[in-house]
């Protein structure tokens, strides 16, 4: 596991597209994220790297010859429909790709004069696109990293022994369900299913009336390792390509029915939502920090889930805000307000242990398939990830500044996930938006 800065991380460069320039955007030349796009008057999807408020269209670069230099492969996989061309060759092509369009795109070089000339040709506005799920994902695994968010709805359910005694050792994660991922602006319809709200009668089924949403960071995975083969803590972070804004519905009311003895079904199946933008680790380099500090007492990581690297720097200073739209706020021409704001410094397991742990019992990884790190809290109430911890099951209503209040969504509510990363001497970077309305429940099949 190895660790570098480079010239493209240096906060004095500057693009030639103004609005990266501004010191606010989440896509300053020192970010560049992924992501898949359609053009406003075309069905065929496209590769695109964000730069302000513009996007580098890969496919109309790579046919321009901007790209030549990396060969034929990554050509190829810059004009594919998904990222998962780019996904199986692996990090070490993604970050050559990535500094070539530095150089594309930074002030000063002789690669930015051609690529200004082109501009016309490869380089799109934001406000002309619509975003589209980034890979094909295979499959979908999500954690329960959070050691405040598992202690917080623990508390709830188990008030004397909150953690089970599996956590502290082993990271917990179910296997989702990968044909629900839907882009970010998609409407999320709320799910039918069965409830019991009175332990004394039968469970009945209709649509659910605690439906929350979980703030998540996503992590695609690169490269492949081969069915029975494992993948070390030291070298897992080569099969991870980035991060992305990730919100994984809940049904809090069908899960705590259904989830027992297996765990969650039907409660997350029906809708995740991913961001648009895959901030790549080469890009959250200069934002490294220790991994989380387990309290005295505490065991340690099994030596599979222990490298000294990961430890001093495999956590990532990122935070990360959850912001609410009601419908009486669009009618009113409000604007969304923050409901909680929280850091990914606080996840008590890394990206690194929940891909080594994945793969350790030889399951074998592909690319385009997708880790969530389950809902990040922290200590504090203000960064508590999801409504079942904000209104505490119910029992403490979040209060809006529009005189409304929420245990749980409500149709109409619009939901909004921000992340971003800043400190001394690096440029602020950005994950753009995850962004998802809840519509009313389907009406019932005859």
């Amino acid at each position: 596991m190895t660790f570098k800065l480079d010239d493209t991380h240096d906060p004095s460069l500057r693009s030639w597209i103004a609005s990266a320039n501004d010191g606010v955007t989440d896509f300053p030349i020192q970010n560049l994220p992924f992501g898949v796009f359609r053009h406003d008057f075309e069905e065929r999807p496209r590769v695109g790297i964000a730069i302000g408020d513009q996007v580098l269209d890969c496919l109309a670069a790579a046919r321009a010859g901007c790209f030549a230099e990396l060969g034929p492969l990554v050509d190829d996989a810059l004009q594919s429909w998904s990222l998962n061309a780019l996904l199986a060759l692996g990090r070490g092509d993604a970050r050559e790709i990535r500094r070539t369009a530095s150089r594309l795109l930074r002030e000063g070089t002789p690669e930015a004069a051609r690529a200004q000339a082109l501009r016309e040709t490869i380089i799109v506005d934001m406000d002309h696109i619509g975003m589209v799920v980034p890979a094909e994902i295979g499959d979908y695994t999500d954690f329960y990293a959070s050691i405040f968010h598992a202690t917080n709805v623990g508390k709830m359910f188990r008030p004397d022994a909150p953690l089970l005694p599996n956590y502290k050792y082993v990271p917990i994660g179910y296997h989702g369900r990968a044909s629900s991922i839907v882009p970010t602006g998609t409407p999320v319809r709320r799910p039918r299913g069965q409830t019991r709200p009175d332990a004394e009668a039968p469970p009945m089924f209709g649509p659910s009336k605690s439906l929350d949403y979980e703030l998540e960071l996503g992590a695609l995975v690169c490269g492949e390792n081969a069915l029975g083969e494992t993948v070390p803590l030291a070298r897992a972070e080569e099969r991870i390509f980035g991060l992305c804004l990730l919100n994984d519905w809940s049904a809090r009311d069908i899960q705590s029915w259904e989830y027992v003895p297996l765990g969650p079904f039907l409660a997350k199946s029906f809708a995740t939502t991913v961001g648009g933008w895959v901030i790549t680790l080469d890009a959250l380099e200069p934002f490294r920090i220790a991994a989380f500090t387990r309290p005295e007492g505490d065991p340690a990581p099994l030596a599979y889930l222990s490298d000294p690297a990961d430890r001093s720097q495999g956590g990532f200073d990122i935070t990360l805000e959850v912001w609410i739209r009601t419908a009486a706020m669009r009618a009113a021409d409000s604007a969304a307000v923050r409901l909680s704001s929280g850091s990914f410094e606080s996840m008590y397991w890394t990206v690194a242990q929940l891909l080594a742990h994945h793969s350790s019992n030889g399951c074998n990884l592909r690319p385009g398939d997708l880790i969530g790190s389950g809902t990040i809290s922290g200590l504090e109430k203000s960064s508590r990830g999801c409504l079942l911890e904000l209104a505490a099951r119910g029992a403490e209503p979040v209060q809006l500044s529009s005189g409304e209040s929420r245990s749980f969504l409500a149709d109409g509510d619009e939901v909004i996930f921000r992340a971003w990363c800043a400190r001394d001497g690096a440029a602020r970077i950005g994950f753009g938006e995850c962004r998802g309305e809840i519509r009313p429940a389907s009406p019932e099949a005859e």
